[in-house]
């Protein structure tokens, strides 16, 4: 399965919020970009604490979203363009529901791999200057998600993004983000459970899991 990648994107951390600073804001580069284990060459992530990583190297958000969120919030100049919602990938074809946990793509050249969702924070409330985007993105599982590098190479726009191994089938991305960000733990204990076998998740999310489990008792 082959999908035409329409932009590649990077950004530079640049003040945000106060002397909070930035990299949310990430601009189309027409040129090959290297991609490597910590993402894409010239992008940045202001708080390596809870963003980018070896987890979090690439993201992805589908632009198939953009015509839900003109529907959510008028015309919203960012969603003139790819990078919206900070993503260093923007496709069409793709989304939550056929996009999987472990999923591996050639990203161009390189090797990638689905490690979780994207987890929505206050920044794309304050970016887009309105309350709710970021529930909108838990109420509606548009999230976006993470890729970790396996092998490096370089991808640039117009380059295929072309699945070669779905390990996990049963794992969705907008499935595992209700489970472990939507509020649906509580109801799906097996689900808990079984995940704790999927060793491609995110470290973070694996943490989060083991909470979710302890608080549950499903392990």
């Amino acid at each position: 399965m082959k999908t035409p990648i329409l932009a590649v994107l990077t950004g530079k951390a640049r003040p945000f919020r106060g002397d909070e600073p930035s990299a949310i804001g990430k601009l189309p580069v027409a040129e090959a970009v290297a991609v490597d284990a910590m993402g894409l060459a010239g992008d940045e992530q202001a708080d390596r604490s809870v963003h980018g990583g070896i987890d979090k190297a690439v993201h992805h958000y589908p632009a198939d979203h953009y015509d839900w969120w003109r529907g959510q919030l008028g015309a919203a100049p960012l969603l003139d363009a790819a990078g919206a919602f900070g993503e260093n990938i923007s496709t069409i074809g793709l989304d939550e529901n056929s996009v999987f946990l472990g999923d591996r793509f050639r990203l161009g050249s390189a090797l990638v791999e689905v490690t979780q969702a994207r987890q929505p924070c206050w920044k794309l409330d304050h970016r887009f200057g309105t309350k709710g985007v970021m529930a909108g993105v838990v109420r509606s599982r548009r999230s976006g998600w993470y890729y970790r590098v396996l092998e490096p190479g370089t991808v640039r726009a117009g380059d295929d993004l072309d699945l070669v191994d779905r390990p996990y089938p049963d794992w969705p991305l907008a499935s595992l983000f209700g489970l472990l960000i939507g509020g649906e733990a509580k109801d799906r204990i097996a689900d808990l459970r079984a995940l704790r076998d999927v060793p491609a998740l995110a470290e973070t999310w694996k943490i989060r899991r083991a909470k979710l489990a302890e608080q549950f008792g499903a392990d």
